[in-house]
């Protein structure tokens, strides 16, 4: 194996790429089951295969701009909801004003008396 046509990844990247867990990874790497080395105190471990981390990466992006487009869509949906209850408490603060007005108008003043 050439390590000039692979790609060394942080344990972070690579709980990402596999999918796995930090502690598993770093049993792995105490058991010498991965290809590692250790770098300014951090351990870098060994993928063969650039493409896969590429296409992996590109998943990735693929996968955050579908949940952004969701958000989105979402986010349009609940400021029409908003927009609608603003309409009906708007109608409903109108029809209550309306309501006191009248009622104003049905009760006749009372005659005072001059005494």
């Amino acid at each position: 194996m050439n390590s000039v046509d692979g790609v060394w990844l942080s344990i972070i990247d690579y709980s990402q790429y596999k999918n796995t867990s930090i502690s598993t990874i770093r049993r792995h790497i105490k058991n010498n089951i991965l290809k590692y080395k250790e770098e300014n105190g951090k351990y870098l471990i060994y993928i063969s295969s650039p493409e896969k981390v590429k296409m992996k990466e590109e998943g990735e992006i693929l996968k955050l701009r579908f949940a952004i487009e969701e958000l989105k869509a979402e986010l349009k949906r609940l400021k029409e909801e908003n927009n609608e209850f603003k309409m009906l408490v708007d109608l409903y603060e109108n029809q209550n004003s309306n309501k006191l007005i009248n009622e104003e108008e049905l009760v006749p003043e009372l005659p005072t008396q001059d005494l």
